[in-house]
């Protein structure tokens, strides 16, 4: 033997030494060649694909192919207590040996020797992986007769166990075990046991939860808590027992954990969201884990919320609530039906999603932009009276009307009239554009059109509260999220100016609720209702510091829910859901382009521009949010168009309408409210009261209003009496003065027909009721009266 000169160890090897280098080069390079030849695929069995909450809470999980649930895990998501005794009874030196146990084989094989039968298989952790993730369904079979089948079955363990510890670390073939490990029936991966045989998360186990948890691997079948609790208390207790042994619990620890009872019943799989679950499933399909913003907590709580509150109303009917904080764009509840698996509601379709007609909840977006747009302000005068001869005639759900009336109030009490009035300014199609290209979702027949006011256009509540979002967060709609899979898609809508207005205008008190606005909480609410045509859809959205919610009830096949409307049946639900909600901070700032100025009625202009020789310019005064500091002026109800009304002329020495030629000597400015306003205005407003009359020495000068009509058969507020068993049809005489051309006659805004001249048209007594009559000619001037119908008793 060669000395080193620095020292006497061997340069050379000894012969031994020499084979046994050969040796481990020969199978080192043997065993690399063949990993090379036959890889160990991992990926070779799916995983379920689970789908977890923002705090990795499962809330839904689909099974693979074969049935089997599986969900993924790694050490970090189990309890540090059942890997203690996963080591302790498995594998204790699980971290040091490289996959393969030699003093672990000899002594099985000297008690496999000794017993005359298989007492102990000397497998690692490691090597138990290996045969679980390698074989399949076979790996929780028995291993086959005969001593030579078992020897290979133990060789190919042993070289796939070498494999994964040449490919992975301690801590990845740790998390295969847990994720691929067989607890029972289709149940794989310990955190899948925990919610089927626990009822809990991995995480949360007791000690005694946990030694079951370890052993039940061992024999799955046999140890299955549900069927067989008795067998599945002893093999626990074995492992309590080593645990004991190791020293690694105290007595008293083991002593606790014994006396708990093992579980006799299995868990339902989560099913928590399960529309929102479902589409992430089909949108993400090969996901192994979808992580969503939703919160379990706060999806249970609105999930239960919709299930109690669907029970008042009819079996058929269903309902849906999303939560989304707009600050972020997070999706933090998605309950999409009343109850997924009521078939008589339909509970299985996803109603936020789902196309229908959105009723008066896009009035919101009719006047902020047209406030961008420089038509109006908060308290700009708007007409709710009937549209005579227009193409779109609709008219309001009381079926009254509230002449001039300003912006806010329009909005609050959702009049139809006064929003077709602007949408008609602003312009359908733009109004269409604009909503388009913030992130909405529609379904038109035809071309967009004034109906849109009202509803007449497909979209869902997913639509609507992408829309509504743009209201908190400074006139930016941004699409709302479930998962971070899913880009953040923000679009501009309106300025942050006309944003505030808005939220100011629709920040009131809940109907039958105390305070500004709010319930319990500090934060005001902005809230809006709607109805679709024949109570098919109640709506109700709302604002809270960070959350915009929307609330959607009607029955999904599209069929009426007569009665049912937006205050009374989707609202009492958005304040039941603000009542939940931990608003945040979410309080807005008034932007620096919003301010207050008194205007005046009914020039609309601002109160301190107002000239004092302008008789009737400032009837009425309201404190309004302006925009940029812009005033418009009066509009007038015909399209496009802001108000002419301010009228000058000269006057003669009587105070007469006179030209300077035939005796005028002064100038005089009056302000005139809109002919359609008329009616509903006090008597000393109208035109009547506030133009003077011509002067009779000057014939010939333009008049300054149309002439007037007026009906002379029916007084206003009168009552006709119809006798009952009556022979013949009894007849009402409709005869008016006055007004010019052709006449259009309406009864409760229905046409009746057209007339000309003064003869009267003849109409038939109306069944008993109150009714509202009106008169248009030509010109525009029209007339009103309403009138009672009762029967008399014999």
């Amino acid at each position: 033997m060669l000395i080193n000169q620095v020292g006497p160890w061997p340069l050379v090897p000894t012969k031994i030494g020499r084979i046994l280098i050969f040796v481990l080069v020969a199978g080192g390079v043997c065993f690399i060649a063949l990993d090379h030849l036959f890889p160990f695929d991992t990926l070779e069995r799916s995983i379920s694909t689970v789908i977890v909450d923002r705090h990795q809470t499962p809330l839904r999980a689909f099974a693979d192919k074969n049935g089997v649930w599986r969900y993924p895990a790694r050490p970090g998501q189990v309890s540090s207590l059942y890997l203690q005794a996963l080591l302790a009874y498995e594998d204790r030196w699980f971290y040091y040996h490289p996959g393969i146990n030699p003093l672990a084989i000899c002594r099985a094989f000297f008690q496999n020797l000794i017993h005359g039968r298989i007492v102990s298989g000397g497998s690692t952790l490691t090597m138990q992986t290996a045969r679980i993730i390698d074989m399949g369904e076979q790996g929780n079979n028995p291993s086959p007769p005969g001593f030579f089948p078992r020897m290979g079955v133990k060789l190919r363990q042993m070289f796939r166990a070498l494999q994964l510890e040449y490919h992975f670390t301690k801590d990845e073939i740790l998390g295969l075990y847990l994720t691929h490990a067989p607890f029972g029936a289709n149940i794989e991966g310990v955190r899948a046991a925990c919610y089927t045989w626990l009822g809990k998360d991995a995480n949360e186990m007791t000690r005694a939860e946990a030694a079951l948890m370890a052993v039940l691997p061992q024999a799955p079948s046999r140890y299955r808590p549900d069927r067989h609790p008795d067998r599945a208390a002893k093999a626990r207790d074995k492992v309590l027992d080593r645990m004991a042994r190791f020293g690694l619990w105290t007595a008293d620890q083991i002593k606790a954990a014994k006396q708990e009872p093992v579980v006799s019943f299995r868990f339902p799989t989560s099913m928590t969201a399960p529309l929102a679950t479902r589409r992430l499933k089909t949108i993400y399909p090969d996901a192994k884990i979808i992580n969503t913003f939703i919160d379990e907590n706060l999806q249970m709580r609105m999930a239960e919320l919709l299930r109690a509150y669907m029970e008042r109303l009819p079996p058929k009917q269903s309902g849906a609530v999303l939560v989304v904080n707009h600050k972020t764009l997070e999706i933090e509840a998605y309950a999409g039906s009343a109850d997924f698996f009521n078939s008589s509601r339909r509970g299985h379709v996803d109603m936020i999603q789902a196309l229908r007609s959105p009723g008066s909840t896009l009035k919101p977006f009719i006047y902020d932009l047209s406030m961008d747009q420089g038509l109006i302000h908060s308290h700009s005068m708007l007409l709710d009276v009937p549209r005579y001869k227009k193409n779109y005639n609709p008219g309001n759900f009381t079926r009254g009307f509230s002449g001039p009336v300003t912006v806010t109030r329009a909005l609050q009490d959702s009049l139809n009239l006064p929003a077709v009035q602007v949408l008609e300014a602003y312009g359908p199609g733009r109004f269409h554009d604009r909503l388009r290209n913030a992130g909405a979702r529609f379904k038109f027949e035809g071309k967009p059109n004034l109906s849109m006011a009202l509803g007449g256009v497909g979209t869902s509540l997913e639509s609507l509260v992408t829309l509504y979002t743009a209201i908190g967060r400074g006139g930016i709609a941004g699409k709302p999220r479930l998962c971070p899979l899913e880009p953040v898609q923000e679009r501009y809508l309106m300025s942050p100016g006309a944003a505030f207005i808005i939220r100011e205008i629709l920040s009131r008190p809940f109907p039958g609720r105390q305070g500004v606005g709010r319930l319990s909480g500090a934060l005001s609410i902005a809230w809006k209702t709607g109805t679709s045509y024949g109570f098919r859809d109640a709506w109700a959205m709302g604002l809270k510091g960070d959350y915009t919610v929307g609330v959607w009830i009607g029955r999904p096949d599209g069929s009426p829910s007569p009665g049912q409307y937006g205050a009374i049946t989707a609202l009492p639900l958005l304040g039941q859901v603000m009542e939940n909600l931990t608003a945040g901070t979410g309080t807005q700032e008034q932007p620096e382009s919003v301010s207050k100025e008194t205007v005046c009625w009914p020039s609309g202009l601002a109160a301190s521009g107002i000239r004092d020789r302008a008789k009737g310019a400032c009837a009425k005064k309201f404190d309004a949010w302006i925009l940029n500091g812009q005033i418009p002026p009066t509009m007038t109800g015909e399209t496009g168009l802001t108000a002419p009304l301010i009228r000058t002329f000269w006057v003669d020495s009587k105070g007469m309408r006179a030209t300077p030629a035939c005796g005028g000597i002064e100038k005089k400015t009056v302000v005139l409210w809109p002919w359609q306003a008329e009616p509903f205005i006090p008597a000393r407003w109208r035109r009547a009261a506030v133009l003077p009359k011509d002067s009779p020495g000057c014939p010939g000068m333009a008049p300054l209003i149309l002439p007037d009509i007026r009906i002379i058969s029916v007084s206003d507020n009168s009552i006709l009496t119809c006798q009952p068993g009556q022979t013949g049809s009894p007849t009402i005489p409709l005869r008016a003065l006055g007004g010019r051309g052709e006449r259009q006659w309406f009864l409760n805004q229905t046409p009746l027909m057209n007339t000309g001249g003064s003869a009267p048209f003849f109409m038939p007594m109306p069944v008993p009721g109150r009714y509202h009559l009106a008169v248009v000619d030509e010109s525009g001037s029209f007339d009103q009266v309403c009138f009672s119908v009762i029967e008399l008793n014999p």
